[in-house]
């Protein structure tokens, strides 16, 4: 048994932010109350100027398990996920082999179970191998777990073939998650199109490129009735297809980066530093801004990291030769504390609806209050902690992190999984 006690609670699910006790019984909330007698026997952990949330998810992150685990294993990313506060992760399919199967969702979700860190949440490919070409085995991923349903990497480029996994997937109550990119217009881009790829002699990757596509996925949305994920977007007219699909009612999320958040193109420079290359590019800072008032307002559900670990010898290379993608599990909540939530621009309510309740009803997961017998996956946040990013934060295999040398405020303490103490006090459990 298990006492929080003196915590700062922020859930608006049941309209509560306020100082409560918090009475942990096994996997699930026995009590919260205004003050809780110490139970017999029970641990107390001080949550005096802190806060309690609903454990933080992020349904974006590639643990690149099977076939590249040089890179990550289901361990070692579940392991970055609770040191970032976070209890459920949903992992992309471009694997090797691919996710397409129900035997690759299994998989999946029993290795995360072994692990016993955090609750693992795979993500069906939409298509054989991610091809494009013909439809994955949708109903047999949806029957052993798939959340939901993307073929992350690359865009799906037939619009006839995106229709008919949207009209496939609708059946089984899933979400298609998109990522957005009109190959024949990004066109082996490595920046963003404009100043940044001018300046620094670099192949251009317009803002259309992705614009083009989010449009055409909003049209099909439509068309098929099939709910609607847009992944990691990144310019401010993509914020507004958003905005407009949501206005006419249709079924459609987005969700948006930290790096795409609070960096630009402004922040390469003659360094090269590929640690600033990611898929989609940085754009400009109108975007950012543009990007920040779109989450606050709600048009972007919510934020998720698009992890994407590459092994040393992969990111040292040429701008040009080195991959897309960035680590992020770890700083993702640092991140919004420090620069939206302690600058009074994000409020402790709308950073729980983002990184908490929105992920969950996007990836049609069971909701999480705070609340007596709801499953005790919580994160304890302590709002004051600083620290710098460096290296050794990282508990994941790699840390090829946008963010190197930038000094933060605020961050997960401690996170709760079905009742087990996973991180405690920053330390794996």
């Amino acid at each position: 048994m298990l006492l929080i006690r003196g915590a700062h609670v922020v859930d608006p699910q049941v309209g509560l932010d306020a100082v409560r006790d918090v009475v942990v019984e096994g996997e699930r909330i026995a009590e919260v109350a205004e003050s809780v007698q110490v139970p017999v026997g029970a641990e107390v952990i001080d949550g005096t100027g802190k806060y309690l949330v609903p454990g933080l998810v992020d349904i974006h992150v590639h643990f690149r398990d099977p076939g590249y685990e040089y890179k990550e294993t289901i361990e070692t990313g579940s392991a970055a996920a609770a040191v970032g506060g976070f209890t459920d992760v949903a992992t992309m399919p471009n694997t090797d082999p691919v996710v397409d199967t129900g035997e690759g969702i299994h998989y999946q979700i029993a290795k995360g179970d072994a692990c016993g860190l955090v609750h693992v949440r795979p993500i069906g490919a939409c298509t054989k191998g991610e091809k494009g070409e013909q439809l994955a085995e949708i109903g047999d991923m949806a029957h052993e777990g798939a959340c939901m349903f993307s073929d992350d990497g690359h865009g799906v480029q037939s619009a006839g073939m995106l229709r008919t996994v949207m009209d496939y997937v609708r059946q089984f109550d899933r979400v298609v998650a998109c990522h957005c990119e009109v190959d024949s217009l990004s066109n082996h881009g490595q920046v963003n199109e404009g100043r940044a790829s001018t300046r620094l002699g670099l192949a251009g990757w317009p803002a259309a490129g992705e614009e083009v596509e989010i449009g055409r996925d909003i049209d099909l949305c439509r068309l098929t009735g099939c709910a609607l994920h847009i992944c990691h977007i990144s310019t401010a007219r993509g914020a507004e297809l958003v905005r407009a699909a949501k206005a006419e009612g249709l079924p459609v999320t987005a969700e948006v980066c930290p790096h795409h958040l609070f960096l630009d193109e402004t922040a390469l420079d003659e360094t090269y530093d590929t640690n600033l290359k990611m898929n989609p590019p940085l754009r400009t800072p109108e975007d950012a801004a543009a990007l920040r008032e779109a989450l606050v307002d709600g048009t972007i559900d919510c934020v998720v990291t698009d992890h994407a670990p590459h092994a040393p010898f992969e990111k040292e290379r040429e701008f040009e030769a080195a991959p897309f993608g960035v680590v992020g599990l770890e700083t993702s909540l640092p991140l919004v504390l420090t620069n939206l939530v302690a600058t009074s621009k994000m409020s402790w309510s709308r950073l729980v609806e983002a990184m908490c309740v929105a992920p969950r009803r996007i990836a049609r997961l069971e909701p999480v209050r705070v609340e007596e017998g709801s499953v005790a996956d919580l994160t304890l946040v302590d709002p004051a902690y600083a620290f710098d990013v460096t290296p050794e934060l990282f508990a994941g295999k790699e840390s090829n992190s946008a963010f190197l040398g930038a000094h933060l405020t605020g961050r997960a303490t401690d996170t709760l999984v079905a009742g087990r103490h996973v991180l405690r006090d920053t330390k794996l459990a």
